[in-house]
C-alpha cells in the first residue's frame, strides 16, 4: 500500500505505464482499490474504501471476475479490513465494472446496497426470455441506425440481473445524504452516461467521488440505449453545467486517476461535446441523407473507425445517434425519417418563417 499527498500522481504514472495503480491511502480513512476489468482497454475501475465506526463502506465495487473478487478483496485487507467488514456499498451506476460484484459482496459481508432509483429499476430480474427480448431490441435500434449485419449479430445485453425476490437495499435520490458516520456524504444525481448516475459529494471534506460521470483524460460515452434515456447528451450536459457550480475539491473518479478543477474539467467536456456538434454538422453538410453510422465513419475517433472492436462500434454509433438528437433539437439538422434513418442539415429556406 502507497500512502501519498500527491493528488493523483502515482495513479497518473502507473496509467501511463499500462500498469495497474497500487493501493492507496488518500486521505486518512479513505483508501483507492484498483480492480481488474478483464479484456478491457480500460484495464481497472478505481474503487474507494472508508472507514466508518463498524468497518468499511465502499464506493462502486468492480466487474464480477475471479480476479476482480480477488483484487478487492486483497485490496480491502491493505486497509487493515476483510471483505466482511463491509457495511455499505453505494453504486454511482448500473454499468458492469461498477456494480458486476455488488450480489456476491452482499452475499459475503450483507453489505447494504445503494444506488439511484432511476438505475436500481434497470437491475430487476429478467428471465432467458426477457434477455433474448432485450437483444433483440438493442438489435433493432442498431438496424434503424444504419449499422452492418455483423454487427447487430454481435449485439448483446450486457448488464448485471438481480436474483429473483431481490432489490437494492438503498434507493437513493439527489441530495440524499448517505448517513455514513465521520463522512459528510451526499448523492448528487447526474444523469446522462446512465439514467441514475450517481457522483457522491463530501464538502467537508472537499471530495467529489465521479463514477464516470467526469474522468481527467476520457470523455465518458453518452449514448442513446433502448429502455433508458431518450435524450441522454441533452441530460449529460445538463449535469456538467450543474457541476461547473460546485465548489472545487479533489475529484476522485472510477477511471484513470485523481485530479482537481472540477468547474474546468466540466467545460472542457462541454466544449468537446460542442466540437463535436461543428464536426457532424460539417459532416452533413458534405454527405447529407446519411445514417448515424455513415456519420460515424466520417468523423474522428480516438482511434481509427475501421480498427474499432464491435463493440467500440456500437458504442461509437450510439454515441452518433445522442449527437444527432441534441442537433435536432436545436434545429441544425433534421430527420427524414426512414428505414434505417437519415440525417440532413436544416436547409436556411427552411429556417425562415
Amino acid at each position: 500500500m502507497i500512502v501519498t499527498e500527491d493528488v493523483g500522481t502515482v495513479q497518473r504514472e502507473a496509467w501511463a505505464r499500462g500498469v495497474l495503480p497500487p493501493v492507496e491511502q488518500v486521505r486518512p480513512g479513505l483508501w483507492s482499490i484498483p480492480v481488474p476489468m478483464p479484456r478491457n482497454p480500460l484495464r481497472y475501475v478505481l474503487i474507494y474504501a472508508l472507514t466508518i465506526p463498524d468497518g468499511l463502506a465502499l464506493i462502486d465495487v468492480g466487474w464480477d471476475s475471479e480476479e476482480s473478487w480477488r483484487a478487492l478483496v486483497d485490496g480491502i485487507a491493505q486497509t487493515g479490513h476483510h471483505v466482511t467488514d463491509v457495511r455499505y456499498a453505494a453504486v454511482t451506476h448500473l454499468h458492469p465494472d461498477h456494480f458486476g460484484l455488488a450480489p456476491r459482496l452482499r452475499e459475503v459481508s450483507g453489505a447494504a446496497l445503494a444506488m439511484h432509483g432511476a438505475d436500481a429499476a434497470l437491475l430487476g430480474h429478467r428471465s432467458a426470455a426477457d434477455t433474448t427480448a432485450d437483444e433483440h431490441t438493442w438489435n433493432t435500434q442498431l438496424n434503424q441506425l444504419g449499422a452492418p449485419t455483423g454487427i447487430l449479430a454481435a449485439a448483446r445485453v450486457d448488464l448485471v440481473r438481480l436474483g429473483p425476490g431481490e432489490s437494492m437495499d438503498v434507493v437513493l435520490g439527489d441530495n440524499t445524504p448517505l448517513g455514513l458516520p465521520g463522512w459528510d456524504l451526499r448523492a448528487v444525481w447526474t444523469p446522462g452516461h446512465t439514467p441514475g448516475h450517481l457522483t457522491f459529494v463530501d464538502d467537508t471534506h472537499g471530495l467529489m467521488f465521479s463514477g464516470d460521470h467526469m474522468l481527467p483524460r476520457i470523455s465518458p460515452n453518452i449514448s442513446t440505449v433502448p429502455g433508458e434515456l431518450e435524450n441522454p447528451l441533452h441530460r449529460y450536459l445538463l449535469s456538467l453545467h450543474a457541476t461547473t457550480t460546485m465548489p472545487d475539491g479533489e475529484v476522485l473518479p472510477a477511471h484513470e486517476y485523481r485530479f482537481r478543477g472540477i468547474a474546468d474539467r466540466a467545460r472542457q467536456l462541454m466544449g468537446h461535446h460542442e466540437e463535436r456538434f461543428t464536426e457532424i454538422v460539417a459532416a452533413l453538410a458534405v454527405w447529407p441523407e446519411s445514417t448515424a453510422w455513415e456519420i460515424s465513419q466520417h468523423i474522428s475517433w480516438s482511434r481509427p473507425f475501421d480498427s474499432m472492436s464491435d463493440r467500440l462500434l456500437r458504442l461509437a454509433v450510439r454515441e452518433t445517434h445522442a449527437h444527432l438528437l441534441v442537433l435536432a433539437d436545436r434545429g441544425s439538422i433534421r430527420s427524414l425519417g426512414g428505414r434505417p434513418e437519415r440525417w440532413t442539415p436544416t436547409s436556411r429556406k427552411e429556417d425562415t418563417p
